[in-house]
């Protein structure tokens, strides 16, 4: 049985939910229909006419893309400019277009954690934890019911925290209750107050589960009518956020180890603030354009923060009140922070889709090259 466009979606939805991507983005399906059968997928860092003629020749009627082609609103579908001649001509091919942008950035183990572990760092953490992500769920259970209600809501996604899933608190106490006229209690008796031994579970669940985890609540618990409260967490998400820091094996200097960047990035140039002889330990990393981030890196006692796309005056955030450099500062380029991606999307389309045809393009999407003068 082939495998719909909304399967596919679903796998990486769960990975990277669409919640997550921050409020200026545009993720999701671009363009093509949700229940059209998939025949193969083509992977690549941006959606380009180079990477539509690869998908025509592999059999692909699916290309996922890092960067959406539609990221602002379009006023024509013509031919006549660069974005929007390309979504006419997926519309003319028939080929379907799914982007997962800063969803994915936020998601863990994503875009900047595979930057990190291409780049040798351990003990890897978010840099910055993504607020207003989380909601507090409580449920009042009968005591014999209290274990299978409690799977059901680990099963719709409750209870995430970091690397543990089915994180829950319970206690006991009384839940009294009198039956109306036209109620069909589990227990109880019409028009008497009854105590029922129950037992409160509590959970933290991320709001766009939520409806999920009541639904299985309903279906699991005994009582017609559920008792359950919500309340925001104010806390950061332990499973989303931006950027990733963590630390190399050993101390090595900065001029050394941006070699090993050169070399694992497949890049001739970085553009650099910092001393030769500098010790690197701690690195920060953010793929893309992650300027905003500077002052957090630093922080974070950083000693390096690589990213892309800085423009001129943020190198001088790093600078102390006499020109010297508190903590290294490396722009390695958006592309090459960020082709990582490719590979982290194709290995787990294989890994959650295994009957689908997964190819990565053999394209370099970038739009730019570096011209190195020849002396």
């Amino acid at each position: 049985m082939m495998i719909t466009i909304k399967e596919v979606a679903y796998s990486l939805e769960n990975w990277a939910p669409r919640a997550v991507a921050e409020s200026y983005d545009n993720v999701g399906l671009q363009v093509g229909r949700m229940n059209t059968p998939v025949s193969g997928v083509l992977v690549a860092l941006d959606l380009t006419h180079d990477v539509i003629d690869e998908a025509l020749e592999v059999g692909a009627n699916l290309i996922v893309t890092h960067h959406p082609n539609i990221f602002r609103p379009i006023r024509h579908l013509t031919d006549m400019s660069y974005v929007p001649g390309l979504a006419l001509r997926l519309a003319e091919s028939k080929l379907a277009h799914y982007a997962l942008h800063t969803n994915l950035d936020n998601a863990r183990n994503g875009v900047s954690f595979a930057l990190a572990g291409l780049l040798g760092l351990r003990n890897v953490q978010f840099l910055d934890q993504k607020e207003d992500v989380l909601q507090v769920l409580v449920v009042y259970v009968p005591e014999a019911h209290a274990e299978s209600v409690q799977l059901a809501m680990a099963s719709a996604g409750a209870g995430l925290i970091g690397n543990y899933d089915a994180c829950a608190f319970s206690s006991k106490g009384t839940g009294y209750f009198r039956p109306r006229m036209a109620a069909k209690p589990f227990v109880g008796t019409e028009g008497k107050l009854h105590a029922e031994p129950e037992i409160r579970i509590e959970c933290q669940v991320e709001k766009w589960r939520l409806h999920g985890v009541l639904h299985a609540i309903q279906s699991a618990h005994p009582y017609e009518e559920v008792a359950y409260h919500v309340f925001p967490a104010l806390q950061p998400s332990q499973n989303y956020g931006l950027g990733a820091i963590g630390e190399l094996q050993e101390t090595i200097t900065l001029d050394k180890y941006l070699e090993i960047i050169c070399e694992r990035l497949k890049t001739r140039a970085i553009r650099v603030v910092g001393n030769a002889e500098m010790p690197i330990k701690k690195v920060a990393v953010c793929g893309g354009s992650g300027g905003s981030f500077i002052a957090l890196a630093q922080r974070s006692d950083a000693d390096l923060y690589i990213t892309g796309d800085l423009t001129y005056h943020l190198n001088f955030e790093v600078l102390d009140d006499r020109g010297k450099p508190r903590m290294a500062l490396a722009d390695v380029g958006h592309y090459e922070s960020e082709w990582i991606t490719e590979e982290l999307v194709v290995s787990r389309l294989i890994a959650l889709q295994p009957d689908v045809q997964v190819h990565r393009t053999r394209h370099s999407t970038n739009p730019t090259r570096l011209y190195i003068r020849k002396y």
